[in-house]
């Protein structure tokens, strides 16, 4: 982790590689239109991080989806391990159904050390989910619904990411991510 601004670390990262390297074909309409919310997290425990995401869970079922579509919740202060983070994940999960949201919002995850089943640590397709800090992300699945639809073909969105990234390289990502 750095002493930069983690929301300026996320929205760079989500402006140079989840868009500039088009990782995700759906994120481009959102960012320009706006409906991206960015959230920093202050709290310093897992329960804390529970208690925030519930809110903002709460909060993006009640928005209008032309004000906020979907939601970037950084927490620098909390699941910094990659494992606990992981672990975590069963938790935001049981609380997206425990609040009976199955079926409407759901919870995607990207981490500074992100890794793959059965990958190694340095493998670059574990950068497709590599964020500056910890983020959970918070989708419509609506939204996520219209714009696979709208895709030709949604199945090779790994695929091309990986190749992407490969022809990239890491030092291309580090690169890529520098402030």
């Amino acid at each position: 982790m750095t002493d930069e601004d983690p929301i300026a670390a996320t929205r760079r990262w989500l402006e140079r590689a989840v868009i500039g390297l088009n990782l995700c074909p759906f994120a481009k309409a959102v960012h320009a239109k706006r409906q991206v919310r960015y959230v920093l997290s202050d709290a310093t425990s897992p329960v804390a991080l529970l208690d925030q995401l519930e809110e903002e869970l709460r909060l993006l079922q009640a928005s209008d989806p032309e004000q906020v579509d979907t939601t970037l919740l950084v927490h620098p202060g909390v699941l910094g391990d990659f494992y606990d983070y992981n672990d975590f994940l069963g938790s935001a999960e049981a609380l997206v159904a425990d609040l009976g949201l199955e079926g409407e919002l759901q919870v995607a995850s990207f981490h500074p050390d992100y890794r793959f089943a059965g990958t190694a640590d340095d493998d670059i397709g574990n950068y497709t989910n590599r964020s500056p800090f910890p983020t959970l992300h918070l989708l419509r699945e609506a939204s996520i619904d219209r714009a696979v639809a709208a895709y030709p073909d949604p199945g090779v969105i790994v695929e091309r990411n990986i190749a992407t990234l490969e022809a990239l390289g890491l030092e291309g990502w580090r690169k890529l991510m520098d402030p």
